[in-house]
């Protein structure tokens, strides 16, 4: 199995110790700008540079904070058609079908779900033609898919604050 990590490995993963408020602080601040120096953190949280700095590379050795990413808007960046796709599998080939959907271009994100299919994604894609190869040709053309069902995105809505989650 890939060392890449993948549904089974998160699903597995010990949960970390409980956040105290000032790491829910740091979350929120990164999730606003994570390109923020240390010094200006430590400034708007009112403790040490030194704090900040071992309160972050805690974090991030407890894989709380996975990395810094662009946020980037999928349709300025050429990607115009989005769909959410929920996939049946059969159960024994979940392992390999997720390891070939997670190397697809395209393919945003995978959750394995409980209720009537076992996993939905969201899929980007330059145009409708785009789209339809990926789902009609990649995901439905993969051994253990029994079937797809594509719901397209007209329109996407940000979050009200996606830092809401840490301001507690």
């Amino acid at each position: 199995m890939s060392s890449q990590p993948g549904l089974e490995t998160r699903r597995t993963r010990q949960v970390a110790s409980p956040l105290d408020e000032v790491d829910r602080q740091i979350l929120a601040e990164l999730t606003r700008d994570g390109r923020m120096s240390m010094r200006t953190l430590a400034e708007r949280l009112h403790i040490s540079r030194a704090n900040a700095y071992a309160r972050v590379e805690r974090l991030r050795a407890a894989k709380v904070i996975r990395g810094f990413r662009a946020d980037i808007d999928p349709v300025a960046a050429g990607l115009a058609t989005s769909a959410y796709v929920t996939v049946n599998l059969h159960q024994a080939e979940w392992r390999d079908v997720g390891e070939q959907l997670r190397a697809l271009p395209g393919v945003v994100h995978i959750a394995l779900v409980g209720g009537e299919f076992d996993a939905i994604l969201l899929v980007r894609a330059r145009d409708n033609a785009g789209l339809r190869r990926l789902v009609l040709d990649e995901i439905q053309g993969m051994p253990g898919v029994v079937n797809t069902r594509t719901l397209l995105v007209f329109e996407e809505a940000e979050p009200l604050s996606a830092t809401a989650v840490w301001e507690q």
